[in-house]
Order: C-alpha cells, then sequence, then structure tokens
C-alpha cells in the first residue's frame, strides 16, 4: 500500500485534519502503538473537530458581529444591576430552545450590545444560526431589499435564523417602510425563534418609538410578553475603561 496515496486522496476528499495526522503517523513516528481501531479513531475525530470548526468560524462571520465577544470578558460588579447566576442561565442558551427573546436596556455604553454579542457567539459555538444588525442598518438593508425586489428573500432568511440581534434599537425614528417590516419579521418569528434587542430606550417607551398604535400593540405582544429583561444601570463601561488606560 501507498500510504502517500492514501494522504493524497485524503486531500483530494477535503479531509485535510485526517490527512495531516496521517502524515505525521508517518514523518513523525507517532500512534505507531494504537491499534487500528484507535486509529482510525483519531483519524475520525481530528476530522470532525477541524469541521466542527470551521462551522462554528463560519456562522461566526455570517452572523456579522462587531466585535469578538467573550462570556469570560463579562464584567459582574454589582454596581452594574447584572445578576451572574441570571446571565450565566442565559448563556446556557435554554431561551432557544424554549424561543424566548432578550430584552437588554440601560444607558450608554453599560455594555449591552456587549452582552448581547456574547450571546450571540455563544449561540454560534452551539451551531445556531444567528445574525447581528445595529436596527439603523437593518431598516437601510429592508429598504435596499424593497427596491432590488429581494424583500420577501430576506423576510425567509430572517425567519430561518434561530437568533435575531437587533442592537440600538429605537435610536432613530422608525418610518412606515420600517414599521410594517418590523412588524412583518416578528409576525414570521413568534414563537419560532429568539430575537434579542438592545436599546437604550425603556421597554415603557418603545409604543411611542415605533410610533403607530396597532403595529406597536402587534410588535410589542409577539416580542415583550415572550422575553427576559435585563435592566443595566451604572455609568458607561467605556468611559471606565479609558480612565483605566
Amino acid at each position: 500500500m501507498n500510504e502517500y496515496n492514501t494522504i493524497e486522496k485524503m486531500k483530494q476528499m477535503r479531509m485535510g485534519a485526517m490527512a495531516e495526522v496521517y502524515h505525521k503517523r508517518l514523518t513523525e513516528n507517532l500512534y505507531r502503538d494504537y491499534s487500528a481501531d484507535e486509529l482510525l479513531a483519531l483519524l475520525v475525530d481530528s476530522e470532525w473537530e477541524d469541521r466542527e470548526g470551521r462551522t462554528i468560524e463560519n456562522l461566526i462571520r455570517q452572523a456579522g458581529f462587531k466585535q469578538a465577544a467573550a462570556s469570560t470578558d463579562i464584567d459582574y460588579h454589582a454596581s452594574r444591576n447584572l445578576d451572574r447566576a441570571v446571565f450565566e442561565r442565559l448563556l446556557g442558551l435554554g431561551f432557544i430552545r424554549n424561543r424566548e427573546n432578550i430584552i437588554l436596556t440601560g444607558a450608554t455604553g453599560c455594555g449591552k450590545s456587549h452582552l448581547a454579542q456574547c450571546l450571540g457567539v455563544r449561540a454560534c459555538q452551539f451551531r445556531y444560526r444567528t445574525l447581528y444588525y445595529n436596527t439603523s442598518r437593518f431598516f437601510d438593508t429592508v429598504r435596499l431589499a424593497k427596491l432590488e425586489g429581494t424583500y420577501h428573500k430576506l423576510l425567509k432568511r430572517l425567519e430561518k435564523t434561530a437568533v435575531l440581534i437587533l442592537d440600538d434599537f429605537g435610536l432613530t425614528p422608525m418610518d412606515t417602510q420600517a414599521r410594517h417590516a418590523l412588524m412583518d419579521v416578528m409576525e414570521d418569528r413568534y414563537e419560532k425563534s429568539s430575537t434579542i434587542i438592545a436599546s437604550q430606550i425603556p421597554v415603557s417607551q418603545w409604543h411611542a418609538t415605533i410610533g403607530d398604535d396597532s403595529i406597536a400593540d402587534a410588535v410589542l405582544d409577539r416580542l415583550v410578553y415572550s422575553s427576559h429583561r435585563l435592566e443595566l444601570e451604572g455609568e458607561s463601561m467605556r468611559s471606565k475603561k479609558k480612565l483605566g488606560n
């Protein structure tokens, strides 16, 4: 048997990790004490782990996060009003399995975006398809889709997304098109998937923020009443970080 031909065949079949391990066995005299079953298990595990890693990397890249947010970097100091036990329970992703929403509110700089993206990255790590949007840019995407005739395609994509994150919700006024798009998205996702909203605007003011009574009622009914709500407090995390430097 020509073992190097076997490696080339592995590469041609896009089994790069498997080929690398097998090549090390030949060139570095590794794994020589493995039985045939143990070597096969090692090869398969190496390829599986490599593919899992690439899948997760692709999900994180496609999500469009604006920062590399890691749950290990979360600041749980008391003045922030962030309960560690509550947030770590959310990091367990039960809210996705239960098709529940999360609402993060608080003043600018208190870390809402970072927490939302931590949850999004965590979802990607467990292979849930996730999309992150700044809300204003999301509505720009809607307008462009309307002009290009791809609006329904966009809605289908959003409907199939396990976790949709809308950051900086309510900072810019909503026109009629934006309100109807928000209603369409919430209707399609209701009890099917999870939405995470981060906003400086208190939930009590969202009705006025949306601007149309009937649409606001419908959106809030589908979004707010099936949500976990975290209201952050304290000074800006960005100003603290700057002062700390």
